[in-house]
């Protein structure tokens, strides 16, 4: 009974969010705080790359979230640290890409390959539907091919 339910504290704590912030980071204030987490969700990792820095433990990560904190108590908006982070690390540090002409194949890929999948379904399925259907053979068509089997 003990090591089921060690098991499932385990298997409950694993599911949890893990969040890297360190208690030195956390911010006094819980506003700026809740802004400081808003912003490092929106942006990337990028030693992991597929984490928000809020999520990734990499030391880069660290200094981003840092970053982010020090410009909040500056008194930046979110749009301004936004854009000082962008300009020093480039738009690959943005988890979602921004809409813009050279993002477009980003953003329009994923439902263009969709629909060009889902139209050679519809001609497959189409091309099977009209395959003719076999015909039996004749009498003379059996006659012939037993001849044949016999001939072997």
């Amino acid at each position: 009974m003990l090591a089921t339910l060690l098991a499932l504290l385990v298997g409950l704590t694993s599911v949890a969010p893990a969040f890297a912030v360190q208690p030195d980071e956390v911010l006094d204030d819980p506003a700026l705080e809740q802004r400081a987490r808003d912003i490092s969700a929106n942006l990337r990792c990028l030693v992991c790359q597929n984490q928000s820095i809020d999520d990734s433990n990499a030391p880069l990560a660290k200094d981003l979230r840092v970053l982010v904190r020090d410009q909040l108590k500056a008194g930046k908006t979110d749009e301004e640290i936004m854009d000082y982070v962008v300009a020093r690390y480039g738009e690959f540090v943005l988890l979602t890409p921004v809409w813009a002409p050279h993002t477009l194949l980003l953003w329009l890929a994923t439902p263009i390959l969709l629909i060009i999948g889902l139209i050679i379904v519809v001609m497959l399925f189409r091309r099977r539907a009209a395959v003719p259907e076999a015909k039996p053979l004749s009498a003379a068509e059996k006659r012939r091919l037993n001849k044949m089997l016999d001939q072997t």
